[in-house]
């Protein structure tokens, strides 16, 4: 039976939280629907102390952020954006067009297409997660939508160089800065200068993710992509530092961020709780990584591996990095996760910054029913239909007719017989159905 050495805050403790998010952000979302721009600009003004006419950076705005990059930050986007490039470009390949003929002369298909206009949100109130940038706005230019909006806070009271570096060199249409639910709000609902989206992506904090949720339907969204999560999975092949490392590396994203260790070793477990104490002496960032730990993080010890794959389905995480001698097993049996990190070489930094995977994986156990944002999700499969003979028309018609007279829907029926009469010279009552007899008569 797993055992916690550390829990976190209770499940009660959470669900009172987000619910004081739920009301901030439905209050939020009725005064843009309602107010528009003024609304943005008032809440623009109050959390990130920044104030403009017009939130849409121009031209020279975005070329005096980027010449404001070295040469090597430059390179250094650019090989990320890349490497982004290259895995959406091969994710596209597996999708292909479907055209076949079930029955002689009745032939149906399957499109793939783009959709028209998304929203491109990429978080950077507290660092300039530039990466955001790459993960969605090249990936949607890799599926071949025509309109990109890109959102991203100003960062320190101006706009964020590094991220609207990225913005424009990824290839956005649009780029404002603007945050938070505004951002949100505006890109889904539209204002007097912004028109609204078809689609919102990109992960942000608790607000974002719960406005993305509440539009949902209004307009499309890739996943709930809130506050980070990541899950260590370490048996003894690998040590404490780097179970520790890996933890804080997430832990730092923000103070409702969880950090789990699961492992099969209470050792290794008691020494990366000591070795997270030490980290956090040394780790710039440890203010909120430390409070991250502290409410968020837990380690729990496992009998087996077995048990061990069962509590990583359960926990059903965004990141999980995976150290064992067994991680081609995990690979082949874990069902429930975001994206999968595996062995002590690679870890989760290298999948938000530059590796090519996506970085906007689903959180909050949504792992249990959806992968992460990658081209297919700015694409929709449409199928269609078409019937190339008289034949075929009639015998789709005739048990057409009947299955919908068999759910009392008359209209269905007649569109059905309509073409029976046509194309089948067969006389059908009005409203009435196509008896079986006349099936074996025609054949």
């Amino acid at each position: 039976m797993a055992q916690y050495l550390k829990t976190s805050k209770s499940l009660s403790e959470r669900q009172q939280a987000n619910k004081q998010v739920s009301i901030v952000v439905e209050n939020t979302l009725a005064d843009i629907e309602q107010r528009g721009n003024q609304a943005i600009r008032e809440l623009s003004i109050k959390f990130d102390n920044y104030d403009r006419q017009d939130y849409r950076l121009s031209q020279s705005e975005i070329n005096a952020c980027i010449k404001q990059l070295s040469r090597q930050d430059i390179k250094d986007i650019e090989f990320a954006q890349q490497q982004v490039f290259n895995f959406a470009t091969a994710q596209k390949g597996c999708l292909t067009d479907l055209e076949i003929e079930t029955r002689p002369g009745v032939i149906l298909g399957h499109k793939n297409i783009p959709i028209n206009a998304v929203g491109c949100y990429v978080p950077g109130g507290k660092y300039p997660l530039l990466a955001s940038a790459h993960m969605s706005i090249i990936t949607a230019n890799v599926a071949g939508c025509s309109r990109i909006v890109s959102c991203a806070p100003p960062f320190n009271g101006r706009p964020a160089p590094a991220i609207v570096a990225a913005q424009a060199m990824a290839g956005a249409t649009e780029i404002y800065a603007l945050g938070g639910i505004q951002a949100i709000g505006a890109m889904a609902l539209g204002t007097d200068t912004i028109a609204p989206v078809d689609m919102l992506v990109g992960p942000g904090n608790a607000f974002v993710a719960e406005a993305k949720r509440q539009l949902f339907g209004r307009v499309g969204i890739d996943l709930f992509a809130g506050p980070t999560e990541t899950l260590v999975i370490a048996d003894e092949t690998v040590d404490a530092e780097i179970c520790a490392t890996d933890l804080l590396g997430q832990a730092e994203h923000g103070v409702t961020t969880p950090a789990i260790l699961l492992t099969n070793s209470l050792k290794l477990a008691q020494e990366t709780i000591r070795e997270v104490e030490r980290l956090l002496t040394q780790l710039p960032t440890a203010e909120i990584a430390r409070q991250a730990w502290r409410d968020y993080g837990e380690v729990i010890v496992c009998d087996s591996y077995e048990e061990m794959l069962q509590e990583a389905d359960r926990i059903a995480s965004e990141h999980v990095q995976v150290m064992t001698n067994r991680d081609d097993w995990f690979l082949a049996n874990m069902t429930n996760f975001g994206a999968l990190f595996l062995g002590p070489r690679t870890n989760v930094a290298y999948g938000d910054k530059v590796i090519g995977t996506n970085h906007t994986l689903p959180t909050q156990k949504a792992a249990r029913y959806t992968g992460g944002l990658w081209v297919g999700k700015f694409m929709k499969t449409c199928t269609w239909q078409k019937v190339l003979s008289d034949e075929a028309s009639t015998e789709i018609g005739s048990y057409c007719s009947r299955l919908c007279q068999l759910e009392g829907f008359s209209g269905h029926a007649e569109q059905a017989n309509i073409r029976v009469r046509r194309y089948g010279n067969q006389d059908v009552p009005y409203a009435g159905s196509v008896p079986a007899a006349d099936i074996e008569k025609a054949s």
